[in-house]
């Protein structure tokens, strides 16, 4: 601590050292679109060993935030500023615009002054004859290329690429031949590569499978460097996550803790705000205990000492309620389910291009059982759903639900459901039955407002169009749901209410996600389909992922 403080001392008296503290500092940010002002007076500052999660509702200004910070964006009135020679990388979103480079070079422009020495110093190298001039400037280049690390910059980038699941004989593949799955993960590599002074990651997680994301968290939870993210994974969020910067109220505000604990605050602070009796004291009181039970529990955390100085310091003050909305998420059954729930034996699907999807499965489920289905194949999962559902015939098997089950299905794709002119009562009126007012009711609890009500479904967002489906899934009253990775295209809100509640529900759930903490909070049985079998078990997702002898049974079954 004493030598920290002579250091700053000495630099700020001889304005000779500058001490790395402050890597970007956001200035009186304003952003407005039109008449509509996302927010103003935004004074921010982010700093390296930080890895600040970037929160807000749909359409309050995350990706617009990160897009200013970038500088892609021209923002009203303000400044953002980095220290000198710091280079910022972006998690761009255009999945296309490198399709005539090969995916190791896509990987290598991330680092942008590496690449333009590496193709100055091809240039000069292809010359047949080089000049004097020449010659010094491939001197400069080769030392600057060498401090850059730049002979490690391949096998670097093919490290990354193979931990985001790219393999070897695609390193060098056009980005044009790739999926789009595999260009997602490309595209993160290109972020990650280099080490940049500021990371910036939109959506990271997107079209990531959880054993993917699980490395992802370990990356991000060990660097140094200062690290902006938007997500709606909360497991993620809260693994990486030092700090919280929350879009509400048109201000931009930065809270101490992850995810889970800004929520928890937050709600504790509404439920206060609500109580109109309480006194001032006795909330205080109850702020406190709060943090001081959150911080012990940060003992569980990857990055335990920043976040509990950062617990430690937060002023009870800054825990205000949200203005955030909920949605109405709440499965109800009209019958209560017999012992008799669904029965697989020798399933077995194979995609069109050939590939085994899963072979041999066989499974009871038994009643009240929440059971997740994992694969490192994702067809697999939508495959077994088409077929329980009867929208698919097995290659081999058979499957046999109980009489008294009656299921509700929220499939992975739902475009066929929304080609249509109707509008959203309309639409909704087609799944069950009940007056206009009960449909509206229906959609209300959803958050569409009256005026949302007369769109046509074929205009919806994804977001809308997943909100419409949870609204007819809970239509059916049923006692069996079938959930195919239900939190795609919801908001942090709408996943929080979708969790909670089917948490409470007493009927059973057969479902796929890609989420960590859905999946550990609703799950108590994991069924894991392959070509060669099942691992199936009775346990949470964490004790599962940590289980050294499902590791090796997964090793086998995948080989």
């Amino acid at each position: 601590m004493r030598f920290t403080l002579l250091f700053r001392t000495f630099a700020a008296a001889n304005n000779i050292i500058r001490y790395k503290e402050e890597m970007i500092t956001v200035t009186n940010l304003a952003i407005q679109f039109g008449k509509k002002t996302l927010y103003k007076d935004v004074n921010l500052k982010f700093t390296s060993g930080n890895i600040y999660g970037i929160i807000g509702a749909n359409g309050a200004g995350k990706s617009t935030l990160l897009r200013a910070i970038s500088g892609e964006l021209e923002p009203n009135k303000g400044t953002v500023e980095m220290l000198p020679g710091e280079r910022m990388s972006v998690l761009e979103q255009d999945h296309f615009k490198y399709d005539e480079f090969s995916v190791m070079n896509t990987v290598l422009m991330g680092h942008q002054p590496l690449w333009q020495n590496m193709k100055e110093r091809e240039a000069l190298y292809a010359k047949e004859e080089m000049t004097e001039e020449d010659g010094n400037r491939a001197a400069e280049l080769e030392m600057a290329f060498a401090e850059m690390n730049g002979w490690e910059a391949e096998s670097e980038a093919a490290q990354l690429l193979q931990n985001l699941g790219i393999k070897e004989e695609q390193h060098y593949a056009q980005m044009a031949d790739i999926s789009n799955n595999e260009k997602v993960r490309v595209m993160l590599a290109k972020a990650l590569f280099g080490h940049p002074d500021n990371l910036l990651l939109d959506e990271p997680t997107n079209d990531l499978d959880l054993d993917t994301v699980q490395w992802l968290e370990e990356y991000l939870s060990n660097l140094e460097q200062c690290v902006l993210v938007v997500s709606h994974d909360r497991h993620f969020l809260d693994a990486v996550s030092t700090q919280t910067v929350d879009i509400d109220f048109g201000k931009v505000t930065l809270f101490s803790g992850n995810y889970s604990f800004w929520y928890e605050s937050s709600q504790l602070a509404l439920r206060q705000a609500q109580n109109q009796k309480m006194k001032a004291e006795e909330k205080r009181k109850q702020l406190e205990e709060f943090i001081r039970r959150f911080s012990a529990n940060v003992a569980k955390s990857k990055q335990t000492t920043s976040r509990k100085k950062m617990l430690e310091k937060l002023n009870v003050e800054e825990i205000t309620p949200s203005t955030r909305k909920y949605p109405g998420i709440i499965f109800s059954m009209e019958r209560e389910p017999g012992t008799q729930i669904l029965e697989v034996e020798g399933l077995k699907a194979v995609d069109a291009d050939g590939t085994v999807l899963f072979d041999n499965v066989n499974f009871t489920i038994e009643k009240g059982q929440k059971t997740v289905f994992l694969s490192h194949n994702p067809k697999a999962m939508t495959a077994l759903f088409e077929i329980i559902n009867g929208n698919r015939e097995p290659q081999a098997g058979t499957y046999k639900w109980g009489v008294t089950i009656t299921t509700a299905y929220l499939p992975l794709d739902n475009t066929e459901f929304f080609q249509s002119e109707m509008n959203l009562v309309d639409w909704l009126s087609q799944f069950g039955t009940g007056n206009e007012v009960m449909m509206k009711s229906f959609l209300g609890r959803m958050l569409f407002k009256d005026e949302d009500i007369q769109k046509k479904v074929c205009v919806l967002s994804g977001g809308e169009k997943m909100r419409c489906m949870i609204a007819r899934m809970q239509l059916k009253n049923a006692n069996c749901l079938i959930l195919d990775t239900p939190t795609n295209h919801l908001d942090l809100e709408s996943i929080q209410a979708f969790n909670n509640n089917l948490i409470q529900f007493k009927g059973n759930i057969l479902f796929a996600s890609h989420d960590h903490e859905f999946i550990n909070t609703v799950a108590d049985r994991i069924i894991e389909l392959t070509p060669k079998g099942t691992i199936d078990k009775l346990t949470t997702y964490d004790d599962y992922i940590y289980d050294e002898s499902i590791k090796e049974k997964k090793a086998e079954l995948y080989a």
